[in-house]
C-alpha cells in the first residue's frame, strides 16, 4: 500500500473540493493514484457536492404529505427551477416529506433517517448534488398533529402531486367527519396561501414586527401635527389594525372578503352540530427569506465563451 502523504491529501483536496478525511480515504482506496482518487470521490458524490456547496440554492420544491390527524411540509432547495422538474429530485422531496411525517421536523433527525434505498437522507442529498449537478439543501420541515380531527394540505403552483412552490397545512381539531373538515380545511388552506398570515392569532404575532409597525405608525402620526395624546391613540389604532389584518383568525376570509376566518370556522361547526377548532397552520413558500444572487445571464454566457467587451 502506497504511503499517503499530507501533500497528496492537500493536492486532492484542492482539485476535488472534498473534505480532508474523504480525500485521505480516497487515496487509500486507490493506492495513492490522484486521478483514480478523483474518480472514487466522484462516484461517491463527494467531489461534486463540495464544489457546489457555496452556490445559492433558492429554487426547488415544497413537499406536503398527510395521514389522518398528522401532516408534514418540507422545503428542499436547488439552484435553478429546472431541477424542480427532475424526476430524481421530485422523488427525493417526496421521500423526505414522508419521513418528516413519521420522524418529525428536526432537521438533524431527518438527515440521519433512512430513505427507501437504505441511504441516509444526507447521503442521498449528496448523491443528488453529484448526479444532478446543482447545489441542493434540505432547508426546513414542520409537522402538525391533532388529537382528533384532520390536517388538510394544499399545494399552490403544483409541479406534481404534493409538490409545488407554496405548501400549506391546516390543522382542524374536531369530532366532525372528513366530509366536513376536508372542504373547510381546503378553503382555509387556500386562504392561507393567498393572504400570508403571520400568526394564528394576534397574541402569536412577533413582538419585533409589532414594534416596527408601532415605530412606522408613530412617524406617520407625528406628521399630522396633532397633540401627543391623539398621536398615541392613532399609533395604537394603527398597530391594532395591522395585528388584525395579519393574524389568521381575524383576517377577512378571501372567499367572501367580509367574514373573519374565526367566524367561518365557528359557522362550519355550528352547521355540523359540533365544535371545530382551527388549531394551527403552516405555510412554506419556496425560497422565502433567502437572498438570491442577481446575475447577468448574457454576461455569464459571454464569459464562458471567452468574449470580452
Amino acid at each position: 500500500m502506497a504511503d499517503i502523504t499530507a501533500a497528496m491529501v492537500k493536492d486532492l483536496r484542492e482539485k476535488s473540493g472534498a473534505g480532508m478525511m474523504d480525500c485521505k480515504k480516497a487515496l487509500a482506496e486507490t493506492g495513492g493514484d490522484i486521478d483514480a482518487a478523483m474518480d472514487w470521490l466522484r462516484t461517491k458524490g463527494l467531489a461534486a457536492a463540495a464544489k457546489k456547496s457555496s452556490r445559492t440554492a433558492a429554487e426547488g420544491l415544497v413537499g406536503v404529505a398527510v395521514a389522518g390527524p398528522k401532516g408534514a411540509v418540507v422545503e428542499v432547495n436547488s439552484e435553478t427551477d429546472f431541477v424542480a422538474k427532475n424526476d430524481q429530485f421530485q422523488a427525493f422531496v417526496k421521500d423526505v416529506t414522508a419521513l418528516a411525517l413519521s420522524d418529525g421536523e428536526d432537521l438533524d433527525t431527518l438527515k440521519a433517517a433512512k430513505m427507501p434505498s437504505g441511504q441516509s437522507v444526507a447521503d442521498a442529498l449528496t448523491n443528488n448534488i453529484a448526479t444532478i449537478g446543482e447545489n441542493q439543501s434540505l432547508r426546513r420541515a414542520r409537522r402538525l398533529e391533532v388529537s382528533q380531527g384532520a390536517v388538510i394540505p394544499y399545494v399552490h403552483n403544483a409541479q406534481a402531486p404534493g409538490l409545488g412552490k407554496i405548501g400549506v397545512l391546516v390543522a382542524l381539531e374536531s369530532d366532525a367527519g372528513v366530509d366536513v373538515l376536508e372542504p373547510l380545511g381546503k378553503q382555509i388552506a387556500m386562504h392561507v396561501a393567498a393572504a400570508f398570515p403571520l400568526a394564528l392569532d394576534e397574541s402569536g404575532l412577533d413582538k419585533d414586527i409589532l414594534d416596527r409597525e408601532r415605530a412606522i405608525a408613530r412617524e406617520k402620526a407625528a406628521e399630522s401635527g396633532k397633540p401627543a395624546d391623539i398621536i398615541e391613540k392613532m399609533v395604537e389604532g394603527g398597530v391594532k389594525k395591522f395585528a388584525k389584518e395579519n393574524a389568521l383568525l381575524s383576517q377577512l376570509f378571501v372567499m367572501d372578503g367580509k367574514t373573519p376566518v374565526a367566524d367561518v370556522v365557528a359557522k362550519a361547526g355550528k352547521d355540523a352540530g359540533t365544535t371545530i377548532v382551527l388549531k394551527d397552520y403552516v405555510r412554506f413558500q419556496l425560497g422565502e427569506g433567502i437572498e438570491k444572487e442577481e446575475s447577468d445571464f448574457a454576461a455569464e454566457v459571454a464569459a464562458t465563451a471567452g468574449i470580452t467587451k
